[in-house]
């Protein structure tokens, strides 16, 4: 009796902190509030009606009320698992269901009086002839709520298996004593079920929701992709006569960074994150040019001191249109890498370059791999002030401007690259 007073106790703890959880968890709606608080609900006024029935202390004074309370469990206690599988979401199934149930409710309250399905006598109480109604709802709701289990977990995509059959042990260590030795444990195992169920079930939204929010990021990371090429390009293309020097340059700088990653070269600052991102923001090296008049973007001849001081300033330009750009819709490091190639992929290796003169590795390492592939493909492609200069000179070129353009070992892997695919 002991040890079924403390699990009496633990259970309506267990049940009234769950009953507090589900109050103040803003991840459910209203009506799965409504649903979760009933199920613990139903599980304090049971377990209180059949310790009252059980405790060891009993007298016939009392018949009238434990008949009432004995009553409202057996009326509640098949309507668990409806409650659940209404908190479980299925709240049309529910709805249909307590009806059903309603009916067991009905037939427990009008033969209360007539100790059909039970009654106190002298000793306290007793089964009525007519109990196995109360065992036949009772098993009918245990298979209702399995099978509700079953359909959502079905439903999230995510059925598990191990949890429903823990469940089901649990239950059945919960009734089997109960029915065939009159052992009152059933509603411990009850309550130790429907926080089984109320943790399945939240993992089970959380795990689609967290499928749900990666999906919704890989799309939004295709729209960036997608708007940050499409103005790539449309900015390009008033340099050039297709703007395919965004996709090669693309090409180019994930080429360096992969290779350089797989020979150790600044092994500290290149992984797959930082290959993804220069290979996704590579595109915007030129966005600059938009503030570059068509008159010295499209001048087929050499520019004059005056043009050309023009023309650097797309650099300048090109990080403070990122940043507008991309402020709110991406994080501080994906601007600040953007930016970096924006800005400094004219910047060179001694210091000569614009728009700061930055020296060595104080260049952002993004924009030492953008100068190269952006040097590179201008060098081999025609455009509307030169024709396009052989592979064999403008590997030369790099090769010769490696230390004072180019970042030597950046210089050195792509030299590499090339050769090694061209053989």
């Amino acid at each position: 009796m002991t040890f079924y007073t403390g699990a009496t106790i633990l259970i309506e703890l267990m049940m009234l902190t769950m009953l507090l959880h589900v109050l103040h968890y803003s991840g459910f709606t209203k009506q799965q509030k409504i649903w979760f608080s009933l199920t613990f609900v139903s599980i304090i006024i049971c377990s209180l009606a059949e310790y009252a029935v059980h405790c060891g202390v009993y007298d016939k004074v009392f018949d009238v009320p434990l008949t009432v309370l004995t009553a409202i469990q057996f009326s509640l206690s098949p309507c668990l698992a409806v409650f659940f599988s209404g908190a479980l979401g299925l709240h049309r199934q529910a709805k249909r269901a307590l009806c059903v149930f309603a009916l067991n409710a009905v037939v427990e309250c009008v033969s209360a009086p007539f100790g059909l399905v039970f009654l106190f006598n002298e000793t306290g109480y007793v089964r009525g002839p007519f109990f196995i109604v109360y065992e036949l709802c009772y098993f009918l709701a245990f298979l209702y709520l399995i099978v509700s289990m079953v359909f959502v977990g079905r439903q999230f995509r995510h059925r598990d298996a191990t949890t429903i059959v823990m469940i089901v042990v649990l239950l059945l260590m919960g009734i089997v004593p109960m029915t065939l030795y009159k052992i009152q444990i059933a509603y411990f195992s009850i309550g130790l079920c429907a926080t089984l169920c109320y943790i399945y079930y939240n993992d089970l939204v959380q795990e689609d929701n967290r499928e749900e929010l990666i999906a919704n990021q890989k799309r939004m990371s295709r729209m960036q992709e997608h708007t940050i090429s499409g103005l790539a390009n449309l900015i390009e293309s008033r340099d050039t006569d297709t703007g395919e020097h965004v996709a090669r340059t693309s090409r180019y700088v994930k080429l360096i960074a992969e290779r350089a990653m797989r020979d150790g070269v600044y092994a500290d600052q290149i992984d797959e994150h930082f290959i993804s991102l220069l290979y996704m923001l590579a595109p915007m090296h030129d966005v600059g040019k938009i503030v570059v008049p068509d008159q010295i973007l499209k001048k087929p001849g050499r520019l004059t001191p005056e043009e050309y001081e023009q023309m650097k300033q797309h650099a300048s330009a090109g990080g403070a249109v990122v940043r507008q750009m991309l402020s709110g819709l991406a994080d501080e490091e994906y601007i600040r890498f953007a930016s970096d190639i924006a800005t400094c992929h004219h910047e060179k290796w001694d210091g000569t370059g614009y728009p700061m003169g930055l020296k060595g590795e104080g260049i952002p390492l993004c924009a030492r791999i953008m100068a190269i592939a952006d040097v590179y493909d201008a060098l081999i492609s025609k455009r509307c002030y030169k024709e396009p200069m052989s592979v064999e000179q403008a590997l030369e070129i790099i090769r010769t401007d490696a230390g004072t353009h180019f970042d030597p070992k950046l210089a050195g892997v792509f030299l590499k690259c090339i050769s090694e695919n061209a053989a």
